[in-house]
Order: structure tokens, then sequence, then C-alpha cells
């Protein structure tokens, strides 16, 4: 027997490297295999680094899979050590992957390390992409609101509108570029402007695609994540015609302060006629006194001398008939009526 010689030692020795190669087999089964696919795949990944990645607590099945999908996609430029890092960075790698391929084969131009900015901002880099391929349509305002857009134009006439706005995805300002809120809003804003500078509701609902242009022309999207490709006017309404709300309530306005001011003049004429009936008493009351003084005059001119009993009877015979003469005049009208 060849190993009837071999001594006891040897076998001992023999199984238990056997053994250890199974377990060292065993324990980078998963790896060889991980770098086996790799190598069919054409993709150049050496067996240490995979291990390595183990080691520093990177998956690396995540890693070689999107090793395999951007090399054999043509990104070569993408390398192992860029993978990790973004996945050490608590970055999406797949995603990301994915979303570069999706780019260079839409032509669009996105680079690994923009396109990983995006992705750690907290923006969904492969919507974004898919964004900037397929256009999406945006309500303005939101139909869940069921709010319309008013404005007035110049005649008072408001009208009520909602657009509809088509963007794509400006990759360059997705970091640190205003979102959907902003576009929503600034495109609200330019419609109302719009409205208002017409010079009748009629132009507006004759040509709604002035107010299209007029809007889209100011560069709405600057800033924002998105450019504005088209604004379109779903749907206007005729409201309320404002302008003759407002001349009626300043016509009703101005009557009021007519009234009040008329009141005014009333009063002042009343407390005018009041303080001339106060003088015409006080002036009476002056007479009265005046009056009173005569009876000591003539006592006065009789004690002097200066007036004779028949001065003074004379006197009264003229007061008597001058006392009849009006009598008489204030019956006149009386009997002429009769």
């Amino acid at each position: 027997m060849i190993f009837a010689h071999i001594p006891t030692e040897v076998y001992v020795l023999i199984v238990l490297a056997a053994i250890a190669i199974f377990i060292v087999l065993a324990i980078l089964g998963r790896f060889i295999s991980l770098w086996f696919q790799a190598f069919v795949s054409g993709t150049p990944i050496s067996l240490i680094n995979i291990v390595g990645m183990s080691l520093r607590k990177i998956p690396p099945k995540i890693i070689v899979n999107a090793r395999i999908n951007s090399y054999k996609a043509g990104l070569k430029q993408i390398s192992v050590s860029d993978l990790e890092t973004h996945y050490l960075a608590r970055g999406h790698v797949l995603e990301v992957v994915a979303a570069m391929i999706a780019a260079d084969k839409a032509n669009i131009p996105l680079d690994w390390r923009q396109a990983t900015a995006i992705d750690l901002a907290g923006r969904d880099i492969f919507d974004a992409v898919k964004t900037s391929v397929y256009p999406r349509v945006i309500d303005c305002p939101e139909r869940t609101q069921g709010a319309f857009i008013t404005a007035v134009a110049k005649d008072g006439v408001q009208l009520k509108c909602r657009a509809r706005v088509t963007v794509r995805t400006n990759l360059k300002q997705l970091v640190g570029g205003a979102t959907e809120e902003t576009v929503i809003a600034r495109v609200g804003e330019g419609i109302v402007s719009a409205i208002g500078s017409a010079q009748t509701h009629l132009d507006v609902l004759e040509a709604p695609d002035k107010i299209s242009r007029l809007v889209l022309d100011r560069g709405l999207d600057a800033q924002t994540a998105f450019e504005i490709l088209s604004i379109d006017i779903a749907d206007i309404d005729v409201g309320e015609n404002i302008g003759a709300r407002l001349r009626a309530d300043r016509a009703e306005s101005d009557k009021r302060i007519a009234q009040a001011k008329a009141e005014e003049r009333r009063a002042m004429a009343v407390a005018a006629e009041r303080e001339n009936f106060a003088k015409v008493k006080e002036m009476e009351a002056k007479l009265v006194e005046a009056e009173a003084l005569i009876p000591k005059a003539i006592a006065n001119a009789f004690d002097q001398g200066n007036l004779g009993v028949f001065d003074y009877l004379k006197m009264k015979n003229l007061q008597a008939d001058t006392k009849m003469r009006q009598s008489v005049s204030e019956e006149a009208p009386k009997h002429e009526i009769l």
C-alpha cells in the first residue's frame, strides 16, 4: 500500500489542512461568487477589494452590482472607490447609477459629482432624470384646492382662470433651486399681472394665449429646479363686475357725504336763526327798557316846566290817533278778503 508507510501525524496534518481550506473557502465563497460574477461580466474588480468592502462594513453585493451596471452601460469613469464613498455618505448608490445610465442614454449631461450631490441633498435623482426626459404637467392652482386664479382687468370685470404648466427638471439647479410651489406661485402672480394690464376682459377671453406668452416671457423659472416649457390657460370664467360695484359704492359714499354736508349747513342755519332770534329779543328788551324811561322823563319835564298840561294832552291825543291808525291798518286785509 502506498499510504501504509505514511505516519499518523501526516494524516492529521492533511485532515487539518483540508478542514482549514474548507473553512476559508466557505468564508470566501460569497466573495468569490461576486468576483466571478464581475469577471464573467467583464468588469475588473479584484477579490481583495471585495473582501475589503466587507471589512469596511460596506455591502459588497450593492457595490459590485452598481459597478457592473455602470461599466456595462459605458460609464467606466465611475470607480469602485466612488461607489464606496457615496455609500459611506449614506447615499443611494444603485439609484444614482440608474439615473446616470438613463441620463446618458437620453443625452442629458450629468456627471457623477452632480448626481451624488443631488442624491445627498434629498432629491429623487432618478425621478428628476425621468422628468427631464418626460416633462410633467403642473396644475396652477392645484385642482385639489378647487380654487381659481382671480384677477381684474382694467374695465373692472373679474376673471377666474386655471392654468397648466409643462415643466422639466433643470438638473443644474436641482440643488438649491426653488421647488414646485414656487413655480405655481410665480405663474399665478404672472397671470394676475397680465390680466390686470388688459384693457378689457373681452381681450383676455378673445385671446387667452396672449396671457400665456406674456407670462412665459418673464422668465419665471429663474433660480428654480424646473424649466418651464409652456403655460396654457385651461379654463377661464367671468366673475363679478368689481369696477361697477366699486363705482356704486363710491356713489353711495359721495351721497352720504353730501347729505352730511347738507345736514351740517342746515344745522348752522338753524343755529344762526336762533342766534338772530335771541338778538331780536335782546333788542326788544332794550326797547322796553328805554320806553320805561319815558314817563320818568315826562315827570322831570313837568317839574322843570319844560312841558305844560296842554302839551301833554296833545301828545296823548297824538298817541291815541297813532294807535287807532295802526289797528285800522292791521284789520284792513281782513275786510279786503271779505
